[in-house]
């Protein structure tokens, strides 16, 4: 069981800022993530194959030299541009 104060502790280790609403909740829910996780250790895994999401092979493509779009086309469908540039509102004075 995770009571609030690991709560505030698993927060202030990621930088984040609960309000009391947040930890009672988060301590609920952790509590039965972890308590799923026990149920799962009683599972029986004898002589099921390990598995793994990871590929042993390189995924990457080859790095390519393509031509480039064209400025002009890259901006023909922007709502707003100048030139060959994107315009965007000014945001910052």
């Amino acid at each position: 069981m995770i009571d609030r104060a690991e709560v505030r502790r698993i927060a202030a280790l990621a930088h984040l800022a609960l309000s009391e609403e947040e930890e009672a909740r988060l301590a609920g829910e952790l509590s039965q993530i972890l308590s799923y996780v026990e149920k799962l250790k009683e599972l029986d895994t004898e002589g099921v194959e390990p598995t793994s999401a990871v590929s042993a092979r390189a995924v990457f493509r080859e790095d390519v030299v393509q031509p480039s779009l064209p400025a002009e086309r890259a901006v023909a469908n922007a709502p707003a541009s100048v030139g060959t540039a994107f315009s965007v509102p000014k945001i910052l004075e």
